[in-house]
């Protein structure tokens, strides 16, 4: 890599979680067997019987683009130089279900191909469904990842591994290293945590100072000048907004003491604030982007059916943020469309009203998409500084 970077940017499309088992497995080529153990249903196809209730017939099998949808036209238009999602959902013929758990996403592994026709570089796997068959399951979810040409980050075979950051070389403009976590409150068992001897998921022991040093030295262990950092947090309850101290608190430090550059955190069934701090970029909670929940009732008024892209773009010569640009999306018959204009407002009036404590703010652009704004000086509260380049 040669020349200054300072007016290159990378641009990092990031998203909640992604659910391909269950029900939208099903519809794929090559489902896997629909048995399931939950309270609830006992067939997986009854997700998506629920999901033609309420919406109407899905022809199946459906290709391996069809759940991406408008998606896949956004990110061509876009242009990222890496993708990067929180795979939810065990990629396994494993029948070795987590027993008591109640929920299992699984999708059989010859659909593997639904993540690679969207040529999607990094998972994040240290999240509450990634053990869901057990430990074979997770072995065989790694290798068939890996045999994809998919990284992964947050679940290794050992704690190393698990604790082993995603490496991305960007031609040209620099590395990012991805680091993933979890925590127990998403719903991980504390069970799940990697250990020398034991497979399972990178778990965050608190969320204190000391756990804060110990990410800093891994990420400095590893990091080298020109190197971009993203750590993605699978943490916190499915519903709600509240941003919990904690929570800021912890972000923060990952940036001033860890040398993070994006904080890109899931979990939250529906987008949450967004904060600027000291130039870098924080999103609590991106809200699921494909699931198999249509039909559920419970917590309309959250609207889970509405997802975001994010479109983070930031200059690698110093790690600041440049621009964040977000796609308004409606998953429908298991399909992600462009988002209606009234739904796209409503998303900007919520990330508005949840972002004024952080001192951040959406505009809607001509093109219905949204951009963020922040203020230029920091605060005591440690709100960011610097404006957005533009689209």
């Amino acid at each position: 890599m040669s020349g200054p970077l300072s007016h290159i940017l990378i641009t990092i499309f990031m998203c909640g979680d992604v659910m391909t088992g269950r029900g939208i497995d099903q519809v794929l080529p090559h489902p896997s067997d629909p048995r399931i153990h939950e309270p609830y249903l006992q067939s997986a196809l009854g997700y998506v019987e629920l999901a033609e209730a309420a919406n109407g017939t899905i022809t199946k099998p459906v290709d391996f683009s069809y759940i991406w949808g408008d998606a896949l036209t956004e990110l061509r238009r876009q242009t990222p130089d890496l993708r990067l999602i929180n795979m939810e959902t065990s990629v396994t013929k494993s029948n070795d279900y987590w027993r008591g758990k109640g929920i299992n996403y699984r999708m059989e592994p010859a659909n593997i191909p639904v993540l690679t026709v969207a040529r999607i570089d990094v998972c994040a796997l240290a999240n509450n469904h990634v053990l869901d068959w057990g430990y074979a399951g997770l072995t065989e979810t790694l290798q068939t990842l890996k045999n994809a040409g998919v990284k992964s980050a947050g679940a290794g075979q050992n704690l190393l591994d698990a604790e082993a950051p995603a490496v991305i070389e960007v031609a040209g403009k620099g590395r990012v290293l991805v680091f993933a976590f979890g925590a127990v409150s998403s719903g991980i068992p504390p069970s799940w945590g990697a250990t020398t001897a034991r497979a399972g998921v990178n778990l965050l022991p608190d969320l204190s100072e000391r756990t804060s040093r110990a990410i800093a030295s891994r990420v400095q262990a590893v990091k080298r000048p020109g190197d971009l950092v993203i750590a993605t947090l699978h943490w916190g309850g499915n519903w709600g907004y509240e941003v919990p101290r904690e929570h800021t608190e912890f972000t923060h430090r990952l940036i001033d003491t860890a040398g993070v550059d994006v904080v890109h955190s899931h979990s939250s069934h529906h987008v949450k604030g967004i904060e600027v701090h000291r130039d870098r970029l924080i999103i609590y909670g991106c809200g699921d982007f494909i699931n198999d929940y249509e039909g559920i009732s419970g917590y309309e008024s959250y609207r889970g059916d509405l997802s975001l892209m994010y479109f983070v773009r930031i200059d690698p010569a110093r790690g600041n943020l440049a621009g964040l640009r977000l796609v308004p999306l409606q998953v429908k018959k298991f399909r992600l469309n462009r988002a209606s204009r009234s739904d796209t407002e409503w998303l900007r009036d919520t990330l508005n009203r949840e972002g004024k404590r952080f001192g951040t703010q959406v505009e809607l652009a001509v093109d219905g998409t949204l951009e963020l704004r922040w203020n230029r000086a920091t605060t005591a509260g440690g709100v960011g500084r610097g404006e957005p380049t533009g689209p």
